[in-house]
């Protein structure tokens, strides 16, 4: 059946065509379809009313048109949130953020319009006896705020989720890249081992690897220590005990102590001094020690 449709409209088309080619509208060759260019009207009569129109200076009542930037969000600062500032642009793309800015809109305009209706004379509140149902009820209303709560509180749940898969990676991706350290370390040691077990060599330098210098760093740790200075405890011992110091050789001459001459003194040296013990003068003997029994013995 759709065959049939097919073929029918293929042949009005070309019925169509021949007509057409008869009565001289279409020639031989390749046909193309021009559009005619579009004719543009410039009433500027027209335009003028309709600005006349626009600035017909009519009372505030009969326009009742307000302009106003959103009022303050006391729900974000009582939840502890940040709220959109006038000046700020609105994710058109997040659903909360866009209807809280359209109602804070209207809570502002609402209250600059009730001072001015109230200077009218115009009443703002609905008679007693009046009744009008409304189109969605408070209760449908509070339904819709708990829906866009908890979607912006998925968002923020798998925003958080992603991070911390981001997280594991990285995390993962950095131990791997440990033990893969790790175990080329432990490879070279092995085999700086056994070339020195079967006697390839006569270096332990491999037995100093964790005191090894890092090719980055300009200063060895000792350096480093040493700029520190030492620690308070160190220096109550010093304090307490001295800085203890080279003992061995210490009184040997150098050649700054041969040179100098100053402790020097004649008289002592060649036994002329009140306690000279040179050539020709014998101090104090000493008793011999059967001399000293017998002092001894008298006592």
């Amino acid at each position: 059946m759709a065959t049939d449709v097919g073929t029918r409209g293929a042949k009005d088309s070309d019925k169509l065509n021949l007509l057409s080619f008869a009565k001289g509208l279409l020639k031989p060759g390749l046909n193309v379809a021009v559009e005619e260019e579009k004719k543009t009207a410039n009433n500027v009569d027209g335009l003028k009313l309709c600005l006349a129109d626009f600035r017909k200076d009519l009372p505030w009542v009969e326009r009742l048109d307000l302009t106003n930037p959103p009022a303050v969000d006391v729900v974000a600062k009582a939840e502890g949130k940040q709220a959109v500032a006038a000046g700020e642009e609105v994710n058109a793309e997040d659903d909360f953020q866009r209807e809280m800015f359209f109602y804070r809109q209207a809570q502002a305009t609402v209250l600059d319009a009730l001072p001015k209706l109230q200077k009218l004379n115009i009443r703002t509140k609905r008679p007693e006896d009046y009744f009008a149902e409304m189109a969605k009820t408070d209760q449908h209303m509070q339904k819709v705020r708990q829906k866009l709560i908890q979607k912006q509180q998925i968002m923020e749940k798998s925003e958080k989720a992603k991070k911390l898969r981001e997280q594991r990676k990285y995390g993962k991706k950095v131990q791997v890249e440990v033990l893969q350290n790790r175990q080329k370390q432990k490879k070279a040691l092995m085999s700086a081992v056994k070339k020195y077990q079967k006697g390839m060599t006569d270096k332990l330098d491999f037995l100093d690897g964790d005191q090894e210098k890092p090719k980055n760093s300009t200063a060895a740790p000792k350096t480093r220590m040493s700029k520190k200075g030492p620690n308070a405890k160190r220096k109550f011992k010093d304090q307490k005990f001295g800085f203890g110091g080279k003992k061995s050789g210490s009184k040997w001459n150098t050649k700054e102590s041969h040179n100098d001459v100053s402790g020097f003194r004649a008289r002592i040296a060649h036994g002329k001094g009140k306690n000279a013990t040179g050539k020709g003068k014998r101090g104090n003997k000493r008793p011999g020690k059967d001399a000293r029994r017998k002092m001894k013995g008298r006592k």
